[in-house]
């Protein structure tokens, strides 16, 4: 007999919800097939079969949440012999939810939360009565969304299959009806725990630095009307930031790196965190790999479709691990800095904060100080003490600075788009 985990899926993945199986008691397993899906507080993974065999018992049910490593199902492997009324457990002990009781409701299957603990109580006709409410047929992320409000599910009106609660009725019921207090969801105490875990294992630091944006903006303005015709989407400042951060990480690698046991483990590619709000119901921060090899024009296709992806709830495995330096971008709220939580196991995290027209002393062609009109804006970064000192770290943002104030950054525009002719 073979038991079957759950597996680690993700660096700060702690536990997950089986939202469905896809086999039953005595079916044929084969392995690499998909056998179940999971929700965790950041992607729905479809996770297939690592042995051959008989499905002889579900111990996690569909809606249970499992911590990382705990036991799922149980498989007799092919060869073994098939499952007999001695290995398979009886029908009223067999942990298994009945396929028709999941509310499949793609609003609800991300980030989906459930009852504690992978235990349930059953009813005598099989069906999870934590499923159940007056009657009413209800998975256990709404029920306990309710619950926890204390509302009476008979109350909300149901938009789903055969009159089911959603989550999304469950959460507009709720903005309808306010004056309670607002449980977390499951991201947000996600969310909440990487934070709090991270401030007490980093000595975090501020640096910040004032930049003029004004040589980014003559090829940014420039570009700006085509690439919104052509991509569907604005070209802002943050492809050529990360441009110019590749640039200063090269320089400085200890920034693009982790902290293990008593040592600096620097990385060899630079795979950004760009740092998404969700509506602001929580926070991901998928993963562009190696973005030292991109354009500018690839590196705003690829921020772009990471954004995308995590505000429909599609992004996958690879999207969200492998990070080694993150980006959060408030800016476009007019931010003047903030000073940001850093990402662990990484050592730092930039905030790219509000660029606003404004007036700057400058020295012009002749020597002479003037007050010119300059885009400007501030860059604030927060490092793990651990990792180096205030020097080092100020040393890095300088040299990012210079970067985007002296680069020729119409170049490098035509060489993004003279790649893209060459892979034509």
């Amino acid at each position: 007999m073979t038991d079957i985990h759950l597996l680690q899926l993700g660096e700060t993945v702690t536990e997950g919800t089986i939202t469905q199986w896809f086999a039953r008691i005595g079916d044929l397993i084969v392995e690499g097939h998909p056998l179940y899906e999971v929700s965790t507080e950041k992607v729905d993974t479809e996770v297939p079969a690592t042995v051959s065999g008989t499905l002889v018992e579900i111990v996690a049910p569909e809606g249970s949440t499992v911590q990382v490593g705990g036991v799922l199902c149980r498989i007799e492997p092919a060869g073994v012999g098939s499952a007999s009324s001695s290995t398979v457990a009886p029908e009223s002990n067999v942990s298994e939810i009945p396929q028709n009781s999941v509310d499949n409701d793609p609003a609800e299957a991300t980030f989906a939360d459930s009852a504690e603990g992978p235990s349930v109580t059953r009813s005598a006709g099989g069906t999870s009565e934590n499923q159940r409410s007056g009657g009413l047929l209800i998975s256990p992320v709404v029920r306990r969304l309710l619950a926890e409000r204390g509302v009476d599910p008979a109350r909300v009106t149901g938009t789903g299959k055969a009159g089911r609660i959603t989550r999304t009725d469950a959460e507009q019921f709720l903005r309808d009806n306010p004056g309670q207090a607002e449980p977390f969801n499951k991201i947000r105490r996600a969310t909440a725990r990487h934070m709090v875990s991270s401030k007490a294992t980093s000595p975090h630091v501020l640096t910040a630095m004032e930049v003029d944006y004004t040589a980014v903006d003559k090829v940014r303005l420039l570009h700006r009307d085509d690439w919104k015709a052509a991509e569907g989407a604005s070209l802002t400042h943050l492809p050529f930031i990360v441009s110019a951060l590749c640039d200063a990480l090269a320089v400085f690698p200890r920034l693009n790196a982790s902290v293990g046991d008593e040592e600096l483990i620097v990385h060899g590619t630079v795979n950004l965190a760009v740092a998404v709000d969700l509506d602001f119901d929580g926070l991901v921060a998928p993963v562009v790999q190696g973005v030292e090899e991109l354009s500018i024009q690839d590196l705003a296709r690829s921020i772009a479709g990471v954004a995308t992806r995590a505000h429909s709830r599609t992004l996958s495995l690879d999207d969200l691990t492998g990070g080694t330096f993150t980006v959060t971008n408030p800016g476009r709220y007019g931010t003047l800095f903030q000073f940001p939580i850093i990402n662990q196991p990484q050592v730092a995290i930039l905030s790219t904060d509000g660029i606003a027209r404004r007036p700057v002393a400058i020295v012009d062609e002749h020597g002479n100080e003037i007050v010119a009109i300059r885009s400007t804006g501030v860059l604030a970064l927060a490092w793990d003490h651990r990792a180096f000192d205030g020097a080092y770290a100020a040393a890095f943002l300088q040299s990012l600075k210079e970067t985007l104030e002296e680069a020729d950054w119409s170049a490098r525009w035509s060489a993004g788009t003279a790649s893209v002719g060459n892979q034509g």
